[in-house]
């Protein structure tokens, strides 16, 4: 890669960082922030809900804004609101408090998950584009075996408030790398002003195809699991097994690599074997797999290695599934594709929110019920790839 493209690669990246940062950092200090706060279980997973609800639905804004103003001014906005999110979240003192600030970082952080994807496409076209994209994701796949433990280091020196003043100092890094490194890629003669009929009629065009709804809940479904694993894990990890919130972090970044290493693997699968096979194999996998540890976990008392290997499987099988259905949901839609990713990043995000909401009152700090949770997604997912693909 040239030097040039090198560093637009690494600015990008570095914004890229925050939101994955935010959700991963957070999770070893979860048991610690219910215990001073007072809350329960179900109650401290309600601030990893109003985060994704807000950053799903922020997704829908950033992207048109970005067309018509420019690629800077939805990242400073975003940043600062993230900043003050981030503030807010290490100031306050009520559970409330805490789930009303994680949502502000949520419509914040969903600004540089969008806008990098839509500079990238300015600048870079091919090949070039695909390693820019490439290293961007693999900055994202790292924070979930990073961040954590980033997270755990943060919270045996100074205590989960600080976890939020860490992001504080993030967020104006990359407020002062946006403003000094990261140029202006769109120019004014091809900005686009918001025509909202043209969005609706879009969005009605995407919400009436039974193939994009159809994969794209696929994706949700796979993503909800995840979700429902992250809002979790650190109560059964922490208290069924009593692990450290360092040995928490190691073992959540088992999972995460079961995911991102399957996922490398998708283009060229696909390539072989074409997409929908792949996403057949993917969703039976990880429908396979989960479901046997559900049976697993409710006939014998499990032990870690076999509860981090039966996941690690799973999400093997996801690694395969959401990339190849993101492909596949936008195939048919190219003259509108900004609006198709958006749109199906926020119902998917939603779905995932929705979900840990469904799931939480039957959470106990135990095994059994996350992972009856995430079975449940499993089916769910082979079942309506099933149909969607042989529908087509």
């Amino acid at each position: 890669m040239q030097p040039g493209l090198l560093r637009f690669a690494v600015i990008l990246a570095l914004l890229s960082m925050i939101g994955p940062f935010a959700i991963d950092m957070y999770l070893p200090a979860m048991p610690e922030i219910a215990r001073d706060l007072a809350s329960s279980e179900a109650a401290i997973q309600a601030t990893i809900t109003s985060y994704f609800a807000a950053f799903g639905i922020a997704q829908l804004v950033y992207g048109p804004w970005a067309d018509a103003s420019g690629r800077k001014p939805p990242i400073y906005f975003g940043v600062a609101v993230f900043l003050v999110g981030s503030a807010g979240a290490a100031l306050t003192g009520t559970l409330e408090g805490l789930i009303a600030w994680r949502f502000l970082q949520g419509l914040g952080g969903a600004a540089v998950m969008v806008v990098p994807r839509a500079i990238i496409r300015d600048r870079h076209t091919g090949a070039e584009a695909t390693r820019l994209m490439a290293l961007i994701m693999l900055v994202i796949s790292i924070s979930p075996m990073l961040a954590p433990l980033a997270g755990s280091a943060v919270i045996a020196v100074a205590g989960w408030r600080a976890i939020f003043g860490v992001l504080c100092v993030t967020a104006l890094a990359s407020l002062t790398l946006t403003a000094t490194a990261l140029p202006e890629t769109l120019a004014v003669e091809h900005r686009t002003p918001v025509n909202l009929r043209a969005l609706r009629r879009g969005a009605a065009i995407l919400l009436s195809d039974a193939k994009f709804i159809g994969l794209t809940f696929v994706g949700a479904l796979g993503m909800g699991s995840f979700f429902i694993f992250i809002a979790s894990a650190p109560f059964v990890y922490t208290g069924q097994f009593g692990l450290t919130p360092t040995q928490f972090s190691l073992a959540f970044a088992i999972n995460a690599i079961g995911f991102f290493g399957a996922s490398q693997a998708a283009g060229p699968l696909a390539e072989r074997f074409g997409l929908s096979r792949v996403v057949l194999a993917g969703t039976a996998i990880f429908a396979v797999a989960t479901l046997c540890l559900a049976a697993l976990t409710f006939s014998i008392d499990i032990t870690l290695p076999l509860l981090v290997g039966g996941l690690f499987i799973g999400n093997a099988g996801l690694g395969l599934v959401i990339p190849t259905t993101m492909v596949m949901a936008l195939d048919d839609h190219g003259e509108i594709a900004g609006l198709a990713s958006s749109l199906g990043g926020t119902l998917q995000m939603l779905t995932g929110g929705a979900l840990i909401v469904a799931a939480a009152p039957f959470f106990d700090g135990n095994a059994a019920p996350m992972v009856a949770a995430i079975a449940l997604c499993g089916i769910g997912a082979l079942a309506l790839a099933l149909i969607t693909l042989n529908r087509r």
